[in-house]
C-alpha cells in the first residue's frame, strides 16, 4: 500500500470462535483473560497424545442454514458463511443489483475442509464408490467458503481463496485491500476459516510434536513465550472483516471501526516447517508493512504477536521484533491472544485483526495469559495475564505459516481528516 488514496477502512466484523459468537463477546472474554480451551468433544481422543483443543461451542449450523443446506457444507464453510453474514449485518451493507458487482470476497483456510474428505474416504472403503456423496467435491474444494459467501449474498465482485497456512488470515485481508486500492471493487469481505479438530489432523500434528500435551489443565496449556511452553493448542472458527474504500464508507455514512494502514508479505525460503533463523523472513514482512503504511517503527504502539506457544516460533518472533525495533523492543508491549483462543491456523490472523480493532477502540492491550516463567530467549514485555490500558493509535499484527509464509498488518485508529500519527512518525 502507499499513502495514495483510496484509504481502506473496516466497517463490519463477524466471528464464531472459541471465545464467542461475535466480536463483542470475544473481546469481553479476551480482556478478562478467559480461556476457550477444553477437552476435545468433536471425537474420542483418548488414544491421542493431545486431548485438548479450543472448540467453537454451541454452533448450530442447522439453525442458521436449515438441515438440508447445512449438510451440504463442511464445518469450515458453515463457520465462514455464518461469520460473513454477521459481518455484513454489522456493516449495515445492503446488497443490490446496483452495487453487487463491486463487492467481492477473499477468504482462505490453513487446512481446508478435511471433514468431507475423511467422510467420503470412509464411505468409499465401506460402502463403495457409488455411495460417495454427489456434494463431496464442492464441499471439499479450497474455494468453497468464499464461493458460498458469494452465492448466499449475491456478491459478484472478485472472489478468491488464499491458502498460506497460518498466515492466511492476514494475507486475505491484505490482498482484499489491494483489490480495493487498484479500483476493482469498493467493498471486500476478507478473512479466514478453520475446522480441523479431527482425528486425522491431530494424528498429523501429534507425530511432529507440535501441539501442547498439557491435557490435565487445558486452560493453562496455551502459554506463548513462557519457558514451559510445549506447543500450540489447535483452535477452530472463522473471522470475517468488511473492508471498504473510505470514500465508499463515508458516502453511505457507515460506522468506521479502524483503518488498515499497511500490509506486508514475505517468504523465508528456508524450511518447510521451521522459521528462518532469528526470524529474518518475519522482519521483512514487518518492514514491508510499515513501508506500505508510510510509517517508521516508532509509530507502533503494540505488537499483536503470532505467538503460537512453540519453542522455535516464539524465539524467532522475539528475535525478529528486536531486529526491527532495536532497543525500543524492550519498551514495546507485545502479546499473544492465542493464549486464550488457541491457534485458529488459517483463521488466526483475521480473528486477531478483530481483536486488534477492539483494542484500538477501547485503548486496552489484550494480555498473554499463562505467562508465568520467563524464558531468556523471550525477554520482551508480553503483557502478562492482565489487560493493560494504553493510548493505542497504531497496532502491528503478525501471522507466520508453515512453508515460510509471513504476513503483517498495520491497523490504525481512524481519523476522518488524517491518519492518527505525528509528523515525526512518518517516513
Amino acid at each position: 500500500m502507499t499513502q495514495a488514496t483510496p484509504r481502506i477502512v473496516v466497517t463490519g466484523m463477524g466471528t464464531y470462535n472459541p471465545l464467542g459468537h461475535n466480536a463483542q463477546t470475544t473481546w469481553e472474554n479476551v480482556v478478562n483473560g478467559r480461556s476457550g480451551v477444553g477437552p476435545i468433544t468433536h471425537f474420542d481422543a483418548r488414544d491421542y497424545k493431545t486431548r485438548i483443543a479450543a472448540e467453537v461451542k454451541d454452533f448450530d449450523a442447522e439453525a442458521l442454514f436449515g438441515r438440508k443446506e447445512a449438510r451440504r457444507m463442511s464445518r469450515a464453510t458453515q463457520l465462514a458463511l455464518a461469520a460473513a453474514t454477521q459481518a455484513l449485518a454489522d456493516a449495515a451493507l445492503t446488497i443490490t443489483p446496483a452495487n453487487q458487482d463491486r463487492i467481492g470476497v477473499v477468504v482462505g483456510s490453513g487446512m481446508g475442509s478435511l471433514d468431507p474428505i475423511v467422510d467420503a474416504l470412509e464411505t468409499l472403503q465401506t460402502r463403495g464408490p457409488q455411495r460417495v456423496s454427489p456434494f463431496f467435491v464442492p464441499m471439499m474444494l479450497a474455494d468453497t467458503p468464499a464461493a458460498q459467501i458469494s452465492i448466499a449474498h449475491g456478491l459478484c465482485g472478485p472472489n478468491l481463496a488464499v491458502y498460506t497456512a497460518c498466515a492466511t488470515g492476514n494475507n486475505a485481508i491484505g490482498e482484499a485491500a489491494s483489490i480495493i486500492r487498484r479500483g476493482t471493487a469498493d467493498v471486500m469481505l476478507a478473512g479466514g476459516t478453520e475446522a480441523c479438530i479431527l482425528p486425522l489432523a491431530f494424528a498429523g500434528f501429534g507425530v511432529i510434536g507440535a501441539m501442547s500435551m498439557r491435557n490435565e489443565e487445558p486452560q493453562r496449556a496455551s502459554r506463548p513465550f513462557d519457558k514451559t511452553r510445549d506447543g500450540f493448542v489447535t483452535g477452530e472458527g472463522a473471522a470475517i472483516l468488511v473492508l471498504e474504500s473510505l470514500a465508499h464508507a463515508q458516502a453511505r455514512a457507515a460506522t468506521i471501526y479502524a483503518e488498515l494502514l499497511g500490509y506486508g508479505s514475505s517468504a523465508d525460503a528456508y524450511h518447510i516447517s521451521m522459521p528462518a533463523e532469528n526470524g529474518a523472513g518475519a522482519v521483512k514482512a514487518m518492514r514491508h508493512a510499515l513501508d506500505d503504511a508510510g510509517l517508521t517503527p516508532a509509530a507502533v504502539d503494540y505488537v499483536n504477536a503470532h505467538g503460537t506457544g512453540t519453542q522455535l516460533n516464539d524465539k524467532a518472533e522475539t528475535a525478529a521484533i528486536k531486529t526491527l525495533f532495536g532497543d525500543r523492543a524492550y519498551q514495546l508491549p507485545v502479546s499473544s491472544t492465542k493464549s486464550m483462543h488457541g491457534h485458529l491456523l488459517g483463521a488466526a490472523g483475521a480473528l486477531e485483526a478483530i481483536i486488534c480493532i477492539q483494542a484500538l477502540r477501547h485503548c486496552l492491550i489484550p494480555p498473554t495469559i499463562n505467562y508465568e516463567t520467563p524464558d531468556p530467549n523471550c525477554d520482551l514485555d508480553y503483557v502478562p495475564n492482565t489487560a493493560r490500558p494504553a493510548n493505542l493509535r497504531v497496532i502491528m499484527s503478525n501471522g507466520f505459516g508453515l512453508g515460510g509464509h509471513n504476513a503483517t498488518l498495520i491497523l490504525g485508529k481512524f481519523s476522518p481528516k488524517n491518519r492518527p500519527l505525528t509528523a515525526d512518525d512518518r517516513l
